[in-house]
Parts: structure tokens; sequence; C-alpha cells
């Protein structure tokens, strides 16, 4: 007598959305628990960033928010990622509120979760399809990791350019710039170092909600993984000789509601220049910081005049940060001035801030908040020159404050042959907050990224000199006027960041893509099989 038929349970409906439905949802935490540790997860990446700068603590966090994810439904990931966006973009750039008060913070805060929610279902997703779809132990603890990493640098990869230029302030590789990992940037670039330390996250997640794997094995593969990337070693860059920089601080006030005459800002820069004078050896060039000068030379007389005396004095170039008109444009703007010639070289900013130094979309945005905006009279230009200055006989890389977290403009200025990197800036709108350090651990990892040497001169600091291996050379205290004279190292290496450029990036993000995809497929075509 054969065995009675079990009967079928109902099977899913076919209008149902085959793939959301096509394997159950993993055991992860309630959701009440994954809400708790989404928002300490967030909260805890921030820890690895300046100024403290624990960098183990952002891989911890990423792999809580990893972990929180799993089990979560469309909607339940949407809310995670929201919490966790929340927390961890909340706390990073809270020095937007120093000045400017809570509707900006707010404003790019929620701009920036709006990413990271969304982020966060192709990573739920992946949680629920590639252990069903890879049931081994390699596909759960090792092609799992891959994918949500490779998913987690797609959506940093998309908010680091869009809309606008993108954000790129929150990547996972910054906290890692004074850290042992930090080499890597030199290997796989900035979004490189953010996979790699995505996937260190995700493994981590996995093994510890992995049950069917001894626990000797899972920690083998956490430390080798851990190990393999502390042990790896640096790029070695080779130098090509040297520069002599003097750069300048001058604790001017320079921020958007400092009061000041005209001139303050020159003056206050021409004395802090003063040690200079008393130098025995003369300088290659010297680096004043953005907005160094508030009477743009081109058109004032004293200010050209200011100038050229400096440069004689010195015997040297001056690489002097001002406001220049061209028509009816106006841009953030570089010049390399010269006793007798005056401006011999003009860069200008390729990556104005959209809302701080142009209003995008103004006759949208502003109605909204007229007094808000009432702070951005006027937009800047996108800059159209080249990145580079030409010093004698050596090539300087220019980028004015947030131009350097643009991974297109450091690829520009190696491939227009710099050897030593510039970045002046201006950081007095976020008083002695956390941003102008979170800015220097962003040029430090350019140095390395780029083998190159960057020397960063800001209005009230943070100010250093970083060599091409991202140790510091030189600093100066904050809101303290200054100089720093240093012998730079110049190079002319390409690094395999360079060499590589977004290839790898695209890579990464479209084997995360690619996973999930042939995944869903896979689970889908089980589930029609069992039908």
């Amino acid at each position: 007598m054969d065995a009675p038929t079990r009967p079928r349970e109902a099977g899913p409906s076919l209008a149902a959305p085959p793939l959301a439905l096509a394997a159950p949802a993993p055991a992860g935490p309630r959701l009440g628990v994954a809400l708790l540790a989404a928002a300490l997860g967030g909260w805890t990446m921030d820890l690895g960033f300046p100024d403290r700068g624990w960098w183990p603590l952002t891989i911890v966090g990423t792999a809580l928010v990893l972990w929180s994810l799993r089990g979560r439904s469309i909607g339940g990931a949407l809310l995670v990622g929201a919490v966790a966006g929340f927390t961890f973009y909340g706390v990073l750039i809270e020095w937007l509120t120093v000045y400017l008060g809570i509707v900006p913070w707010l404003a790019l805060t929620l701009a920036q979760v709006f990413f990271v929610a969304l982020g966060a279902v192709p990573i739920a997703l992946a949680w629920r399809w590639m252990p069903v779809a890879f049931p081994g132990v390699a596909g759960r603890l090792l092609l799992t990791p891959v994918a949500i990493a490779g998913l987690w640098t797609a959506r940093e990869g998309i908010s680091n350019v869009w809309p606008w230029g993108g954000f790129a302030w929150g990547r996972l590789a910054i906290s890692q710039s004074e850290g042992p990992l930090a080499h890597w940037a030199a290997w796989i670039g900035m979004s490189g170092l953010s996979f790699l330390l995505a996937l260190l996250a995700a493994v981590l997640a996995a093994v510890a909600i992995e049950r069917r794997t001894p626990v000797a094995s899972r920690a083998v593969l956490v430390s080798g993984l851990a190990a393999t990337m502390l042990v790896w070693p640096a790029f070695p860059t080779v130098t090509s000789g040297t520069v002599r920089v003097g750069a300048v601080q001058g604790n001017s006030q320079t921020g958007l509601f400092a009061q000041y005459e005209p001139g303050d800002i020159l003056q206050d820069h021409l004395d802090a220049t003063l040690p200079l004078y008393e130098l025995d050896e003369p300088l290659d060039v010297v680096v004043w910081p953005e907005n160094s000068s508030d009477l743009d030379p081109l058109r004032s007389d004293y200010a050209a005049a200011a100038l050229d005396s400096v440069s004689t004095r010195l015997g040297a170039p001056v690489v002097v940060g001002t406001i220049t008109a061209d028509g009816d444009e106006t841009f953030n703007s570089v010049l390399l001035w010269r006793e007798g010639e005056g401006a011999v070289d003009q860069y200008d900013k390729i990556h104005p801030v959209p809302f701080a130094e142009y209003l995008p979309e103004r006759e949208f945005f502003y109605p909204l908040a007229p007094d808000l905006f009432d702070l951005v009279p006027r937009d800047y230009s996108i800059g159209q020159r080249d990145t580079v200055l030409e010093l004698d006989g050596v090539i300087a890389g220019v980028a004015i404050c947030y131009d350097i977290v643009d991974d297109d403009l450091l690829a520009r200025m190696i491939d227009e042959g710099a050897t030593v990197l510039f970045a002046p800036t201006n950081n007095a709108d976020f008083g002695r907050t956390d941003q102008a350090l979170q800015q220097l651990s962003i040029a430090r990892l350019r140095a390395i990224e780029s083998g190159r040497s960057v020397v960063q001169a800001s209005t009230v600091g943070s100010s250093a000199i970083i060599a091409p291996d991202g140790s510091t050379i030189d600093e100066l205290p904050r809101f303290e006027p200054g100089v720093m004279v240093q012998e730079v190292p110049l190079s002319d290496v390409i690094t395999p960041a360079h060499a590589l450029g977004r290839t790898l990036e695209w890579f990464v993000c479209l084997l995360g893509a690619s996973a999930l995809l042939l995944a869903g497929l896979a689970v889908r075509g089980t589930r029609g099989r069992r039908a």
C-alpha cells in the first residue's frame, strides 16, 4: 500500500513578484533588535574617522549594519538602512551645524540616508538569495560576503558622484588614513580599499551567524583575511628630486559670517609670511591657502603689488587663492604669481560645492528657503582649465578644498604630469570641529593613492605636508598663524591604483550585482521546479 501523499502547500500567486518570494527570509534578528544594531553600527562606524580615528571600529560598525540586514524584507531593509545611514552621517558631518544650523545638516544627512537605505535592499536580498543559490561553505562564507561588499561599493560609488557631483565624504576607506591598511590605497585606490573593508565586515557578519562550520574554521577564515590585508607590502614609491616649499597658514577670519574689511585677509597672510624672509636658503615656491587674498590681484593694483613684493623678496613664485571673474562668470581660483609678470598660470576650481559655492536648480530650490539660500548669493562656475601649475621644472597638481574628494580630478592631475600636489583650502566655516581633520585624512590617502607628496595649506588648519607614503613631513597647529618650510619629495611613479583607474571599482560593483542577479535567477528556477 502506498504511503499517503502529503498534500502540497499552496505556493505563492503567480502574480506575486517571483524574486522577492523565491526563497524564505533567512533567520535574522527581530526588527527591533536590527534597528538597535543598525543605530549602534552607524555610530560605531564614525568612531573610525577623525578625530578619534579608531580605525578597527569602522569595520566592526559596518559588520553590525550588515548583520542587521539579514532576514529583512524590502521595507525592513529600507528602514534599517535609513537608521544606520542617519546615525553614521548625522554624527560624521555634525560640523555643518556650527555656523549654518540644523537645516543644512539635516538636508545633507537625509540625502545620504536616501542612498544608504536604497543600498540596503540589494544587500538584504543577497543575504536571502546567495546562501540558497550557493549553499556550500564557500557560498555562505566567501561568495555571499564578496557580493555584499560589491553592492556596498556600488552604493558608495553612486553617491560619490551623483547628484551634482555627489558627496564622497563618508567612504569607508577614509577611516583608514592613519591605520595599517592605508597602504592599500596605492594598490587599489580608495574605492578598492572601501571594498576590502566591506568584505572583511561582511565576512565577520557571515561567520557570526554561521552554525554549520566549526568555530575554528571560521576563526581561520577571518584571521587569514585580516592577516593578508595587514601584511601585504606597501607599494614602493620612488622619488625623483625635491622642491623647497614654504606653506603659509594665515589664521584669518575667512568664514561665511566673518566681519572684515577688504584687504584684511590678504594682510593676515602677508603677516604670516614674514618668517619666510628670515630663511637662509631660497624657496622654490610659496603656497598660500584658498581665499588667502580677498582682493583679486587681477583686478586690484594693491593686491598685485603686495604679491609682487612677496615674490621679489623670496625670489619665488606665490601660489595664492582668490576669487576671479571672467565676464559674467565667477571662479574660485588659484593663481601662480611671479614678480613682474603677474599671474603666469591659473587653476579654477572644477568641483565647487553644491548649495555652498553654487545653488543647483536655483529657480526650484531658492523659493523653498530664501533666507537660507541668500547665503549663496552667487554661483561659482565650474573651472575649465587644466589641473596643474607649471613651476620651474616642476608640475604641481592643484585641488582646491572639496576638489580633493574627486577621484577623476586626481587622475587628471597625474595624467597631466603632476609630480607633487597642492591642496589649498579654507576651513574657517567649521570652527574647531572634525571637518578639517577629516579633510586632511582624505588628503593623506590621496598622497598614498597617487604616490605624490601633498602640501595642504589651510587658512586656519589643518595644514600639513604629507609624504608619498602618507607620513607627515610637517604640520601646523590649528588656529595659529605659521609657516612650514620643507624639501618636499617629487615623484613621477604610476601607482597600480592610478593605472587601474575606475576599472576595479566597476568590476567589484558589477561582480556584486551579477552575483545577486544570478542567485535570484537560480532561486527562482529552484522554486519553479518545486512548484
